[in-house]
């Protein structure tokens, strides 16, 4: 048990620096909002993967059965990225707050993480390939799975603390410049995200209907 806990705590840490929507979303908004702001989206990304995990562990059967479900999820998960990644596209010179802004709330956060986190299916499938890897691979019985998987959830959530506070901390170093870049490039990397999502997850799907 020992053993599997270890190894979810570095599985956790190491998937927090993956680059993706969730982690430029977690450093602008600490910069922009303060780090109370990336830790409700930090909140919102560990609540989805627990809920990923639970189906993982204990199977999808709990769910219904929808055909075309998946190619929905991914649709949607296409449309809410090009919408935040256009967003930060067009915002202009953000005003810097110290040290703290009055704009956002818990729920507002909450859902960035929760959705960024949830409406991309390669997430899910991420615990579903390392679950089925701990058991098979590994023989870990169902506590150790939880125990790893539960570590794994853990330092997820410390690990993007902590970066949120990081951003927060080096805050001054942000001016109105070098934000408006990082917007620019946070907004280029959801809509790189978005166009692999549509091409890998929607467009390649369909065509696949079609030529049965």
């Amino acid at each position: 048990m020992i053993e599997a806990l270890f190894y979810g705590l570095i599985t956790g840490v190491l998937l927090c620096w993956t680059f993706g929507t969730v982690f430029f979303s977690l450093l602008q908004n600490s910069v922009d909002n303060g780090y109370k702001a990336g830790m409700k989206i930090a909140f919102g990304v560990v609540v989805c993967d627990s809920l990923f995990i639970a189906s993982a562990l204990f199977g999808t059967s709990f769910l219904p059965k929808i055909d075309g479900f998946e190619l929905a999820i991914s649709i949607i998960g296409v449309i809410f990225l090009s919408v935040m990644g256009i967003a930060n596209l067009v915002k202009g010179v953000p005003r810097l707050a110290y040290p703290t802004t009055r704009f956002g709330n818990f729920l507002y956060y909450f859902w960035i993480g929760f959705l960024l986190n949830g409406l991309n299916p390669v997430n899910f499938l991420t615990w579903v390939g390392l679950t089925a890897y701990l058991r098979k691979s590994l023989h870990y019985d169902l506590d150790e799975q939880i125990g790893f998987l539960a570590m794994s959830v853990l330092a997820i959530f410390l690990t993007q603390t902590a970066i949120a506070v990081s951003a927060h901390k080096l805050k001054r170093l942000f001016t109105p410049r070098v934000i408006l870049i990082f917007n620019r490039v946070t907004g280029v990397i959801f809509l790189a995200v978005a166009i692999q999502l549509a091409y890998l997850r929607v467009y390649v799907p369909l065509m696949a209907m079609m030529n049965k």
